[in-house]
């Protein structure tokens, strides 16, 4: 190999002083061969290896490697094999008696060669990427996982974030509702994976069929949808870098909040705060760069989705509906109906015939119970012997003074009393808590035991009047006469009458 100095020597012996390649050859001591060479290039040529080198001891083991990298194509990412676990699987079960290096580098050049390459990509502005990440947190002093969906608005870099304990329906749909607003607009499209939640269907020619659900929230904010390859995450490389941004920077270390609610509002405020800052390479903040996407971006409508699953149910004879492996308490006056469930994010609401008639907050259990103590009163009336037995009621969190006014009224009018009691726990199906509980205290304090009395007191509370009782109807509180006065009475006041 010669220097770069004697191919500029040689050259300009043979091109500026015009003389031939044989006395060039002369002159420097090179054969002719060598001369040419120099004069076709202006550099030397680095060495180039014209055969592989032979692997005497790893070759005849070659095609082992080669399957093993094959397997490792579709198996868990996390299982595949490292250059060293492949050393050592080859020096252990096939007797491999040469080095680590040399099996390193045929491992790096074959996983370089299986490698996909891909095409740099343009993001015009009033475009979006949606996915779901996961995370671990401490909500409400519950360490557990938490979903969190992601949108990204490419051209910008913006984001949105918020969490949630599931990644269901409901989820997907609130996050597109919550960005929307965030964003104060619709995306021209938004690009998904071959979600569950989006897509019922991949046709053969590579159509999709979309969910009820997912096909209403495209109805409502009319965006192109749009779908990557299957198995293909770079086609969305985008939020699928925002999950891991995230991930290492929302959620490092785990979030502790008091709710979701908290914890979402905290994800709100950094993805504010994250339109002050640069990405990439712009030299323009990413707040800067959203004015772009915020301009073709289509206007919100006038009313937002609801974000909720709906389902079909029947009321069961204990006035239950049963949603996601949970049942839910409706009032018993509609038993065996048909009604339709709304499952919200936070709330299970229950309608019939158009009319809701049952609230609740969601379980995320499984086999769990929610009922509303009121929804039975009703039925218990007729059954008081249900009174202490009924599963709604037990650990009703009442005050103390409800179970006073109960002993109060067993123990004067005996099983009556007991009905008395539930028509007074009824009242609070019409009226606020706080006041129906005032109203017994109050009644308990006057010696007014019945339920006449603490619906007079509590009804005088809403309409902000002093309570009129009928004192016949309680014989037992003391009584005082007020004779009716008469004219003469006013005699006194004048003295010459007096007199």
């Amino acid at each position: 190999m010669f220097a770069v100095e004697v191919y500029a020597a040689v050259r300009q012996f043979v091109f500026n002083a015009g003389n031939s390649r044989r006395e060039a050859a002369r002159v420097f001591g090179l054969s002719r061969e060598t001369i040419a060479k120099m004069c076709r290039f202006s550099l030397p040529p680095g060495y180039t290896r014209t055969k592989p080198v032979e692997k005497p001891k790893l070759g005849p083991l070659l095609p082992v490697i080669d399957a093993i990298l094959e397997a490792d194509r579709i198996a868990p990412v996390k299982q595949r094999h490292t250059a060293k676990r492949i050393f050592e699987r080859l020096r252990d079960e096939h007797g491999y008696a040469g080095g680590y290096t040399v099996v390193k580098d045929h491992v790096r050049i074959a996983r370089a060669s299986g490698r996909e390459t891909f095409v740099p990509l343009a993001h015009p502005p009033g475009h979006a990427q949606v996915d779901f990440g996961e995370a671990v947190a401490s909500i409400g002093g519950v360490r557990q996982k938490i979903h969190f969906f992601c949108m990204d608005l490419p051209h910008s870099d913006a984001c949105f974030v918020k969490a949630y304990p599931r990644e269901t329906s409901e989820a997907f749909l609130d996050g597109h509702v919550a960005a929307f607003k965030f964003f104060d607009g619709v995306p021209l499209s938004i690009l998904y994976d071959n979600t569950k939640i989006a897509v019922a269907k991949i046709c053969g020619d590579g159509r999709r069929e979309r969910t009820r659900a997912f096909t209403e929230l495209v109805s409502h904010y009319l965006f192109r949808d749009r779908f990557g390859r299957p198995g293909k995450g770079n086609d969305k490389g985008k939020v699928e870098g925002l999950v891991k941004y995230a991930r290492s920077n929302f959620m490092t270390p785990a979030p502790e909040a008091a709710s979701f609610e908290a914890l979402n509002a905290d994800l709100e405020r950094r993805c504010q705060a994250r339109q002050d800052e640069r990405a990439g390479q712009h030299a323009e903040s990413i707040g800067k760069r959203l004015v772009a996407d915020r301009g073709v971006l289509r206007s919100l409508p006038a009313v937002p989705l609801e974000p909720c699953e709906k389902r079909a149910g029947r009321v069961s004879s204990t006035a239950l509906v049963r949603y996601r492996c949970n049942d839910y308490s409706v009032p018993t006056a509609y038993g065996f109906r048909d009604v339709l469930v709304k499952g919200f994010v936070e709330e299970v609401v229950v309608l019939c015939a158009g009319i809701e008639i049952a609230r609740h907050p969601r379980s995320y259990g499984t086999g769990m119970f929610v009922s509303d103590p009121l929804h039975y009163l009703a039925l218990i009336e007729t059954k008081p012997n249900a009174l202490d037995q009924a599963a709604a009621l037990q650990g009703w969190d009442l005050p103390e003074a409800f179970q006073h006014l109960r002993h109060l009224l067993e123990a004067r009018m005996g099983n009556r009393g007991k009905r008395e009691f539930i028509q007074v726990l009824r009242l609070m199906e019409a009226m606020p808590k706080d006041v129906v509980a005032s109203a017994v205290t109050d009644a308990i304090r006057l010696g007014a035991i019945g339920f006449d009395a603490v619906k007079l007191i509590a009804l005088a509370r809403l309409e902000r009047r002093p309570p009129r009782l009928d004192l016949a109807a309680y014989p037992h509180l003391p009584r005082m006469t007020v004779r009716t006065t008469a004219a003469a009475d006013y005699t006194v006041l004048v003295p010459e009458v007096a007199a």
